[in-house]
Parts: structure tokens; C-alpha cells; sequence
């Protein structure tokens, strides 16, 4: 996987104050945004860029009290990622309560001035949530910011995109949509059955599981349940809700 990364060094990156806290492993990424206004000349001024990043970094420690950038990374137009906080790092954008959940990493669009991100940042974005699975245990949720937190971030051109399951533009199409969630957890003991049960087996045979599609959920389907939710770096709990539930049809085949 070839990601474009600008070190920290490399944008003369102000040192932390303080160590950062580990994280073993997120369920995921939320994407942000500035926030404020983004020069457009970005997009044709790389030097914009890096100085845009060494400001927010200024701000979120000088004027946030933060002990560095809050962001795992941040990407501009030209498909170039900065090193932020990195993985497995704690960030400290998503909000209080819910940094341990996500990595964040930003786009430089803002809510006027460059609002619409270019594909090369999308890209960017995308190669930064692949690092982040790679080198940081990143599980397959990718969201944004107004996620859990009360924001307008990510802004509503980023914020569409990360609802279109976040992919490369021009790539491949998206998987189709999970059936609705039927409204009860899958889960063993005791065995349950149903109709519900046998979509959820049939889709996790299409996905090359060895499971019997009988419309029951017993302990084979836990435990396949359980070796999907490892796959996809969410809690193997066996338990099928939401979220196993729709990335059973959602998540990249492997």
C-alpha cells in the first residue's frame, strides 16, 4: 500500500508536551474538517498546506491546551498525509469520551472557501484509513466527526461521502446495502431461528464462510460470527447487531 506521508520533522511539527497514550486498537476512523475557512490557492500551493497544518497545530496547543495536533493525520490536495499523533496514539479531536473509539484524521476543506474536497484529498483520506488499519489495528468503521459529537464537522461535502462508505473516487462501485436490521439480536444461547438468521448465514456463505444454513443460530454460527468480527477489527462478541449485521453486506470482500 503506498501512502505519501509527510513526517513530522518533514512540516516542523512542534514536539509533544508529554507522552502520548497508547491505544492497542479503534473500531475505526472519523474524518474531519477545519472548521473555518480554507484558502482555495491550497490547491495549487502545497507551501499553503503545510503552513495550514503547523497553524491548527498552534491552536490546539496554544489555544486548546492540548499537548499536540488532535489528529492522527491530516491530508490536503495534493494526496499528501501528515504525520499527526500517528497509530496507536490517542487523538484528541473526536471529543471527550470518544477519542479511544476512532483515530481522526483530517481533510483541508473547511465550511467556506474550499469546501468541496478534491479527489487527490479523498484519496489522501483513504490512504491514511488504510495505513491506519495496517500499522495501527484500525477497525472498518469509518465515520465523522458529528458521529456522537454535536458538530457540523466534517461539513456536508466530506460528511456525503463518508456516508457513501468513504471510496476512492473512480474505484470500484460500493457493495449493495445491508437488508434493514431486523430488529433483534443474533445471538447463542439458546439457539435462536428464524428467517433473519437464515439471510445472515446465507450472506456470511457468500462470503466464503463454512457455515450450514439451517436458520439457526447456534454455537457454528457464533463462531463464525465471531471469526467475521475479528476480520473486520470490531468486538468478537458472536453477537449479531447493527453494526455486524450491516457490515456482513457492506464490508470489502477480502
Amino acid at each position: 500500500m503506498a501512502i505519501d506521508l509527510i513526517l513530522r520533522r518533514e512540516w516542523n511539527a512542534r514536539p509533544p508536551r508529554g507522552d502520548y497514550t497508547n491505544l492497542d486498537r479503534t473500531r475505526g476512523v472519523k474524518v474531519h474538517y477545519t472548521g473555518g475557512r480554507v484558502e482555495p490557492a491550497l490547491v495549487t500551493d502545497h507551501d499553503r498546506c503545510v503552513a495550514l497544518v503547523r497553524s491548527i497545530q498552534n491552536h490546539h496547543m496554544d489555544g486548546n491546551g492540548w499537548m499536540d495536533i488532535g489528529y492522527s493525520y491530516a491530508v490536503c490536495p495534493h494526496q499528501k498525509v501528515f504525520e499527526g499523533r500517528g497509530p496507536h496514539h490517542l487523538p484528541a479531536a473526536n471529543g471527550a469520551g470518544l477519542n479511544a473509539g476512532h483515530y481522526a484524521v483530517l481533510g483541508l476543506v473547511g465550511n467556506a472557501g474550499l469546501v468541496q474536497p478534491p479527489d487527490a484529498m479523498l484519496h489522501g483520506i483513504v490512504d491514511a484509513i488504510e495505513h491506519l488499519r495496517a500499522k495501527g489495528n484500525a477497525g472498518r468503521e469509518v465515520k465523522g466527526h458529528r458521529d456522537g459529537y454535536a458538530t457540523d464537522c466534517p461539513g456536508e461535502p466530506l460528511y456525503a461521502w463518508v456516508r457513501r462508505g468513504a471510496p476512492r473516487p473512480g474505484g470500484t462501485p460500493n457493495p449493495p446495502a445491508a437488508p434493514p436490521f431486523p430488529g433483534r439480536l443474533l445471538k447463542y444461547p439458546p439457539v435462536m431461528t428464524g428467517q433473519d438468521v437464515r439471510t445472515w448465514q446465507e450472506q456470511m456463505k457468500t462470503r466464503a464462510f463454512e457455515i450450514e444454513v439451517d436458520g439457526a443460530y447456534g454455537p457454528a454460527s457464533r463462531d463464525v460470527c465471531r471469526r467475521f468480527q475479528r476480520n473486520q477489527g470490531i468486538e468478537d462478541d458472536g453477537v449479531v447487531g447493527p453494526l455486524t449485521w450491516r457490515l456482513a453486506w457492506e464490508a470489502p470482500l477480502p
